[in-house]
């Protein structure tokens, strides 16, 4: 197997030198660059075309969450797997719902972060161990559906209680558009009712 390529953004010093450190004694793992901010992150992506990116959530200017949005519009190929602090569900599933393969707390151990880099190259969803998160919670945070940048936002005025008439004249379409992103938005969430929809989405953060 050839070297999995993982590049790091975190906008702590230390914490850059510590995953420096424990992926350099990762056999399988080639360090593609550390980046202190969103936007190093994304140059050092152009020039050195990483396999995974780790990345924090919490940086100045441009947060994880919306550098991972960037790196699945720019570069589908890059699997992103979430750092933080944070044991948060609304954390995990905005990252998930961006794209997002993986999530590890910062406590992660390098036994942990070769399991986790392991499962999300393969193609699979890695959660940490230390999420303090029941099994029916993780299952949910698996069925994030990927929700399209206009559902988001219709999800969100749904979520406030607007009509389709209402959503349609504040998004400059026509109701039956709205319609036809609710219907999707009911199929996505495998709910049968707006009700349904609104619950299912606060619970897991999107709203």
């Amino acid at each position: 197997m050839g070297r999995i390529n993982v590049l790091v953004a975190d906008d702590h010093p230390m914490v850059l030198e510590g995953m420096r450190s424990m992926l350099a004694e990762i056999d399988f793992v080639a360090v593609a660059g550390l980046a202190q901010n969103a936007s190093q992150a994304l140059e050092l992506i152009k020039t050195n075309m990483p396999d995974i990116v780790i990345t924090d959530i919490n940086m100045p200017e441009i947060s994880g969450i919306e550098l991972t949005a960037e790196i699945g519009k720019e570069y589908p190929g890059i699997k992103v797997i979430a750092m933080s602090t944070f044991n948060e569900r609304s954390y995990i599933s905005q990252m998930v719902q961006q794209g997002a393969s993986g999530y590890l707390l910062k406590s992660a151990s390098k036994e942990e972060i070769e399991t986790a880099i392991l499962t999300v190259n393969a193609g699979r969803l890695y959660m940490s161990l230390d999420l303090d998160m029941s099994k029916q919670e993780q299952q949910e945070i698996k069925k994030i559906p990927v929700l399209t940048s206009r559902e988001k936002e219709v999800l969100s005025l749904i979520a406030e209680g607007l009509t389709n008439p209402q959503i349609a004249e504040r998004l400059f379409v026509s109701p039956y558009t709205v319609d036809s992103h609710r219907k999707n938005l009911l199929t996505k969430f495998e709910v049968n009712n707006t009700a349904g929809l609104i619950k299912l989405a606060v619970r897991i953060g999107l709203v």
